[in-house]
């Protein structure tokens, strides 16, 4: 990684010139490393302006004994989002943190929520590290190692005892550790940080607490190994053993086996799980008999995000109904699914049953506003609202479109799906397209609000169509492995596919298609700059992979055995050539038409050195490319100064490739 970062080094000059703010140009701020990108003009700003400012709030946690609650929020003239109280609803929120950094992570101590305790990182950095806040002093400790990073798990049910988990970072890696990754899990006191106790060492990374016995003698740990397959061990809290509960050890079964709590009687454990069919699916095993239960077998669709009762009575879970979140509520006892409750239009996010009292927490947002809050009560069915949506002055979110399912048919005859959003109808003629494509790839474009890319089909009269290519969760197991390893390419062949099926359709021009992505879909779309590069006007790379054996030897230590799962081994000399061949690096000359490039400098899962070596090689090719680095940001652009910045030079880019006449 450091022969990359001196390669690239051209990169890290000082930011060029810009005008100053006398001659009609925003000059971006000092984090920001600006090359090629036009002046953005102070009239540009006053129009979009506007869309900038969507505030929602995000649901954190209940407190443990009073009807109030910890939300996640961007106030008014913020820069990050911070951690807030709510006492009330429709209470006005009392902000907790201030941090140059976000802070949207956190845990009330369990027996009386004298204080929290939140992740933080630095800069982008994704090295979170642990701290108390003391809510009647304001006083803020540092609970965990620096030169590790660290992540909330949960708590016992009997003590103020938090279980975390550990893994070191590369900058303290010696030698071949990298190659080496454990992951740690303790045991703490936060009120006294000195008393802790580790637990267990565990092999290679993914592990997670999926549960604690409601006696507090055993510890439900997940494995993570890839999207199609997942362990379930237990862990003995007092002797620190562990052992492998699903698939049974020696089994060549491979399957989901996501643990999700356990039953109030500690008789056995829900868990989410992909064995009887395509999708996940609630089922409980009983540790007695070994066997297990399905519960949700009648939803065709994966379920997940399961919270149960603190009284074991109810569970609460997500039903991902075609791109849209539903919640379900089923008897914990009888595992029998309860009457739908009536809820605002919209698509469910974080939900959490409160620890005393008999009331749900979720948030919900949809296409006409971001994340809001509101509490049920599973009794009376009765729905209260708790936060109120900031939408800037002379915005009708509720004039906002909503999407459209679209179907077509890929090069092998598979139907993919997307959603589409269409530009109001006082926009005449075929309209201009925006391909954005989710990263993971193991994720999904769903129903929600699409923030300040309102703009885009309001002001501009662009269709945004976000795409679930092969390799996309929410379709079944089968289509979640149709793009793993030397398959990689027919996710890309989807969007090829996708730009025939634009084609056909009267309302939409295919002459002037640009394509986006973030992560994985920045990939994608210097992918489809490759293989259609005659069929779309630009694409927009945001962090995106330009070589997959330099992402693969450069992400972090943690992260690397995970991602060969998922894109193959580099290692493997058959799959480093197969990697490299496929890489938009090595097909760089094919691109012809101009890129923006994003990147955070301190990006730990896609290294900046990605976003400097694909902008290299294609200025070399002589193909126009704006490229924007945040020196404080990582993967994504979490400070709406450098939001904003990226939104207007994003707009200028759009302005001279899709909207050129």
């Amino acid at each position: 990684m450091k022969k990359l970062a001196l390669l690239f080094a051209f990169a890290a000059v000082a930011v060029a010139a810009q005008p100053n703010s006398d001659d009609g140009a925003l000059p971006p701020n000092p984090n920001l490393v600006v090359q090629d990108i036009p002046p953005i003009p102070r009239s540009l700003v006053q129009q979009v302006e506007k869309y900038t400012d969507f505030r929602g709030h995000g649901f954190v946690d209940w407190h443990p004994t009073r009807r109030e609650m910890l939300v996640a929020h961007r106030k008014a003239g913020g820069n990050t989002a911070q951690l807030f109280r709510v006492t009330a609803p429709m209470a006005e929120p009392e902000q907790l943190t201030d941090f140059a950094d976000p802070v949207t992570s956190a845990t009330y101590e369990p027996r009386d929520g004298r204080y929290i305790v939140f992740e933080r990182s630095s800069g982008g950095n994704e090295a979170d590290q642990l701290y108390r806040l003391d809510l009647a002093t304001k006083q803020v400790t540092l609970l965990t190692n620096p030169n590790e990073r660290h992540d909330l798990q949960g708590w016992l049910h009997r003590s103020s005892r938090l279980l975390t988990s550990s893994v070191p970072l590369d900058k303290t890696a010696q030698g071949g550790s990298r190659e080496r990754v454990t992951q740690t899990l303790r045991l703490i006191d936060p009120a006294n940080p000195q008393r802790k106790r580790q637990l267990v060492e565990l092999p290679g990374t993914g592990w997670f607490v999926g549960g604690v016995s409601w006696d507090d003698k055993r510890i439900a740990l997940g494995r993570y190994i890839s999207a199609n397959e997942s362990q379930l061990w237990l862990l003995d809290i007092a002797s620190g053993k562990t052992r492998q509960v699903l698939p049974a050890p020696g089994s060549t079964e491979r399957a989901v086996f996501l643990p999700s709590g356990f039953k109030r009687d500690n008789s056995g454990i829900f868990l989410l799980c992909d064995r009887d069919g395509e999708f996940h699916q609630l089922m409980f095993y009983r540790f007695a008999t070994q066997r297990m239960t399905p519960i949700t077998q009648h939803i065709p669709w994966d379920v997940g995000a399961s919270s149960s009762s603190e009284d074991g009575r109810l569970l609460a879970l997500h039903a991902n109904v075609d791109g849209r979140d539903e919640l379900r509520l089923f008897d914990a006892r009888s595992f029998k699914e309860l009457a739908a409750p009536k809820l605002p239009i919209g698509s469910i996010g974080t939900t959490q049953f409160h620890r005393r009292l008999a009331e749900l927490a979720f948030s919900i947002n949809g296409p006409h506003g971001p994340s809001l809050i509101h509490t049920l009560n599973p009794k009376t069915g009765d729905v209260e609202q708790w936060t109120k949506p900031f939408a800037p002055v002379g915005v009708d979110t509720a004039q906002f479109s909503e999407p459209q399912i679209i179907r077509w048919k890929s090069f092998d005859g598979r139907t993919i799906s997307g959603l589409l959003n269409l530009p109001p109808a006082r926009f005449a003629g075929k309209r201009p397209v925006l391909i954005a494509i989710h990263g993971g790839p193991e994720a999904q474009a769903k129903v929600g609000f699409l923030q300040r890319n309102n703009y885009y089909i309001d002001e501009l009269g662009i269709a945004i169509l976000q795409p679930n290519v092969r390799g996309s969760s929410g379709y079944g197991k089968t289509f979640l492995a149709l793009d793993n390893g030397m398959k990689r390419e027919d996710s890309v062949k989807d969007i090829g596919a996708l730009l025939d099926w634009i084609a056909a359709q009267p309302n939409l021009d295919a002459s002037r298609v640009l394509v986006t992505g973030g992560s994985y879909g920045g990939y994608m779309s210097l992918a489809v700059a490759t293989n259609y590069a005659d069929r779309i006007a630009g694409n927009i790379d945001v962090v995106g992979i330009s070589n997959f054996v330099t992402f693969l030897q450069n992400t972090e230590s943690y992260r690397r055995d995970l991602r060969r799962v998922e894109y193959g081994d580099e290692r493997d000399p058959a799959m480093r050539e197969f990697l490299q061949q496929i890489s938009p690096l090595t097909n760089a000359s094919k691109i012809t038409k101009p890129m923006l490039v994003v990147q955070g400098k301190n990006d730990p899962r896609v290294p900046y050195t990605e976003a400097e070596q694909i902008v290299a090689k294609a200025r070399e090719n002589k193909t126009p490319v704006w490229y924007l680095r945040a020196e404080n940001e990582g993967h994504g652009f979490a400070r709406k100064e450098n939001a904003d910045f990226q939104f207007y030079a994003t707009v200028l880019f759009i302005r001279s490739t899709l909207l050129k006449p």
